[in-house]
């Protein structure tokens, strides 16, 4: 996205490789879980389903935070594609990170919507190839509770693991290929959504 493209860019709209059916979101785990769950397209048993997952739909959003899988057991970088109806459900029954006065009453009434949501949501700044803060927003989707098993155990129909691509796209990067490593990053296109869906999310 060139310069004049990201300064038009809703600052709150979901971006991801999507398909009629269903979304890629991206994790990184240690080895021994992310190469496991790759090789058998489920979540090994050492993977905790009562800790909060957070998943990307954001291909460079996970680059940041995984430092190109270089970060201490984050180092196997996967594509999860779960299903379109899982992950709005998802969205459906999310609350917000953190307190806005303009979606909640008041800081208690947002702390008990918290607490009893399975999802929450935080909108971060997107990055570029270099890491560098986009002046738009890029949502990270917390799975917790019935939420992360629905996720393990009814919406992921494919696990693959893109620690090569993410290798490769690095490499460029640190060469200043910058445009060859731009061809290679998943096409992620606006992700279509009812206004309703998002409506107590967006900040």
């Amino acid at each position: 996205m060139n310069a004049q493209a990201a300064a038009t860019e809703p600052k709150f709209r979901i971006r991801a490789r999507h398909t009629d059916t269903t979304v890629t979101v991206y994790q990184a785990y240690r080895p021994e879980i992310g190469r496991a769950a790759a090789r058998t397209g489920r979540f090994p048993s050492a993977w905790k389903r009562d800790r909060m997952t957070w998943v990307k739909p954001s291909f460079l959003w996970m680059m940041y935070r995984c430092g190109w899988g270089t970060k201490e057991d984050q180092e196997t970088v996967l594509a999860v594609e779960i299903t379109r109806e899982g992950f709005e459900w998802a969205l459906r029954h999310a609350c917000l990170s953190h307190y806005v006065p303009a979606l909640h009453p008041d800081p208690a009434a947002w702390k008990r919507e918290l607490a009893r949501s399975p999802a929450r949501v935080q909108w971060d700044p997107e990055r570029d190839l270099r890491h560098a803060p986009l002046p738009y927003r890029s949502l990270q989707l917390g799975l917790a509770g019935e939420a992360a098993a629905r996720f393990a155990d009814e919406w992921t129909v494919g696990i693959e693991d893109v620690t090569p691509l993410t290798r490769e796209v690095h490499a460029l990067v640190r060469a200043g290929e910058e445009e060859r490593a731009k061809a290679l990053l998943p096409r992620e296109r606006p992700y279509p959504v009812a206004d309703e869906v998002l409506a107590h999310l967006r900040a």
